[in-house]
């Protein structure tokens, strides 16, 4: 979903970037609270951080003028909230623009937009009606990393849909032509991302289940251990 440097219009690479700005500013109020009487939460953020990192690094090029990769995002999200992966994603998404080349500067508003707060929100949210639901942590944990992944790619596709409508069906059928050209590529790799998030967390779980317990998991009768 990074979209590259320079092809946004610059109206829509401003709007994105002033409504990514207010969400990583929220976002930063977030993990202040987090981590203020939990300090020792700091290195399981760092964790988070560090998965969304490596997993939207490994980026597939497109003919739409982004790319395909897993995110990671939907992790932190679970773990920390929606609002907390903003400003990870801000990070991960700046040093990859200027090290990697990977996205662009101008166009980082929309990235911040579509991969670290509308992909958490919705795996944030799929999570917690899943466990609501008494679906198992583990379903639960793969659904939320898989619909985080495909809800990105979702929001990249009207992102760019909005910017270039069809000069015959507008923006409808825009928006089917960049979802037909994701979508290919995309569902193995959501499918991918749900697996292996919920292997991690079955790794954290066994080292840092002090930390997770702090973050109000694996208490009695709310979350089986994995």
């Amino acid at each position: 979903m990074h979209i590259m440097e320079g092809f946004l219009p610059v109206a829509h690479a401003a709007s994105w970037g002033a409504v990514s700005t207010v969400c990583v500013g929220f976002g930063l109020r977030s993990i202040a609270a987090a981590v203020k009487d939990k300090p020792e939460l700091k290195m399981l953020l760092g964790v988070s951080a560090a998965f969304t990192f490596i997993l939207s690094a490994l980026k597939l090029p497109s003919v739409t003028g982004s790319c395909s990769h897993p995110t990671g995002t939907g992790l932190g999200a679970i773990l920390f909230g929606p609002l907390a992966m903003a400003p990870l994603a801000a990070i991960v998404l700046l040093f990859q623009a200027i090290l990697l080349a990977h996205g662009g500067l101008t166009t980082l508003g929309a990235n911040i937009f579509s991969m670290g707060v509308v992909g958490p929100l919705a795996g944030y949210t799929v999570y917690n009606l899943a466990r609501k639901c008494s679906i198992p942590a583990s379903l639960s944990i793969f659904m939320a990393a898989s619909l985080a992944d495909l809800t990105t790619y979702a929001t990249t596709a009207a992102q760019l849909a909005f910017a270039f409508p069809d000069p015959l069906g507008g923006f409808g059928a825009s928006l089917v032509k960049f979802l037909g050209i994701f979508a290919v590529t995309q569902i193995p790799l959501a499918i991918s991302e749900g697996l292996l998030t919920v292997l991690i967390y079955s790794f954290i779980q066994k080292h840092s289940s002090d930390e997770l317990a702090s973050l109000g998991f694996n208490l009695p009768g709310e979350e089986e251990r994995i």
